[in-house]
């Protein structure tokens, strides 16, 4: 049977309709203002847990932060009333920006003056990361337990120079670009995550949250992120096993019939697909970018 250990700790269920409908109903009535900067900052100000920043910026993948944001928010620990995580938002300034989907998001704190984090996650940017993400990045990492990213944010840690010597996987269709683009980080094809010590990387999307898990069993043992997952309704086992991504373990093999875009690692149709030579072989390209970048360097990507 079913049995709420703390009713202080419920944070979802009957009660959770009920708040919206009261804080719907007050909002309404409070003539839509708009609380200072200053004033918003305040209620936005860390607690005594655990501070997770989240990096973000315009076109950032949604799965990628709001998976590990979900997992932290939803751990308990035993004879702890607090809540063990402390989660913000951290971007280039505090002006709205769009991430994927077209979702809005108001960013807690810029780079300028955002609290110092124990844990930082970055996930999937829509461009590449700014010199004040960077400088950022590589400041707070020398005072982080863990600098984490999701899925293709591997390559920002990777620009930020903080994969450098290490293992790292990423999104499966950013194996060989990651690879040929930092030949000194090795890339672990099929991992669902790869921890390194005070840095990890998760690979596509929905691994984000067994790394997340990962984290919380790092930091708190089994039973806790047991109990995390179960709160979740959370079926994957993934984060016990950072093998379990194998079905991408193997490089897809670009054939006639079934040609691979040799730097995403694509299926393309060849009906539709872009093409270019190269040493006399015609190559089958996904997308513009992908050709440019195989042009530039065709050395660095394998052909068949």
């Amino acid at each position: 049977m079913f049995r709420i250990e703390n009713p202080t700790r419920l944070r979802r269920g009957l009660l959770v309709p009920c708040l919206l409908v009261v804080v719907a109903f007050a909002s309404c009535s409070s003539e839509r203002s708009q609380p200072t900067e200053a004033a918003a900052q305040k209620t936005r100000t860390p607690g005594g847990g655990i501070a997770v920043a989240f990096v973000i910026a315009k076109d950032a993948e949604v799965v990628d932060f709001s998976g590990p944001w979900g997992v932290f928010e939803y751990v308990t620990v035993p004879d702890r009333e607090d809540t063990p995580f402390t989660l913000y938002t951290v971007a280039e300034s505090t002006a709205p920006l769009r991430v994927s989907g077209g979702l809005q998001i108001i960013p807690d704190y810029s780079f300028a003056n955002a609290p110092p984090p124990k844990v930082i996650v970055v996930p999937a940017l829509g461009a590449d990361p700014s010199p004040a993400m960077l400088a950022w990045l590589q400041k707070q990492s020398t005072s982080t337990e863990l600098t984490m990213s999701v899925c293709n944010g591997a390559f920002v840690l990777a620009k930020a120079g903080l994969l450098a010597g290490k293992s790292a996987t990423a999104h499966h269709g950013g194996y060989g670009l990651l690879a040929a683009n930092f030949p000194d980080v090795t890339v672990r094809r099929g991992a669902r995550f790869v921890d390194a010590g005070n840095v990890a990387t998760a690979g596509g999307l929905t691994s984000g949250i067994d790394l997340a898990l990962h984290v919380v069993e790092r930091k708190f043992g089994r039973d806790v992120a047991e109990k995390t997952a179960l709160s979740l309704e959370y079926q994957g086992q993934g984060w016990k096993n950072p093998d379990s991504n194998a079905v991408y373990a193997q490089r897809p093999v670009s054939t006639p019939e079934h040609p691979i875009c040799p730097v995403c690692e694509m299926e393309v149709d060849k009906t539709t697909a872009l093409t270019g030579d190269y040493r006399g072989q015609k190559i089958f390209f996904c997308s513009a970018g992908c050709r440019k970048l195989f042009e530039a360097s065709p050395e660095r990507f394998p052909v068949p």
